[in-house]
């Protein structure tokens, strides 16, 4: 689920349909995934550089947005961000999150 070149980490796109059925929980349970991640890459949501986010409608993006903006409190740099409604996402998921972020020294 990750790829680390150097000191670049891109990770897939992350889902978490066991959250919950509401676009609230599987945005939090989506986000927590990726702190995993990238934990594991030895990096962290403060060297975000890019966020991408799907959702399977555009419905959802002020929930979503907010629970986003909840999880980088304390982010000095917030990442760039793109967000799009698509048709379909892996398991019938409401929303899915790409990262890719620079470690820093």
């Amino acid at each position: 689920p990750a790829v680390v070149v150097g000191k670049q980490v891109w990770l897939s796109g992350q889902i978490s349909i066991d959250a919950g059925d509401d676009i609230i929980s599987q945005t939090k349970g989506t986000l927590e995934k990726v702190d995993a991640l990238l934990a594991e890459a030895g990096t962290s949501k403060h060297d975000l550089v890019f966020v991408q986010v799907l959702l399977k409608t555009m419905d959802f993006y002020a929930p979503m947005n907010e629970v986003y903006a909840a999880w980088l409190e304390g982010v000095d740099i917030k990442p760039t961000r793109a967000a799009f409604a698509v048709d379909a996402l892996p398991a019938d998921a409401l929303v899915e999150i790409v990262v890719q972020a620079v470690k820093q020294d």
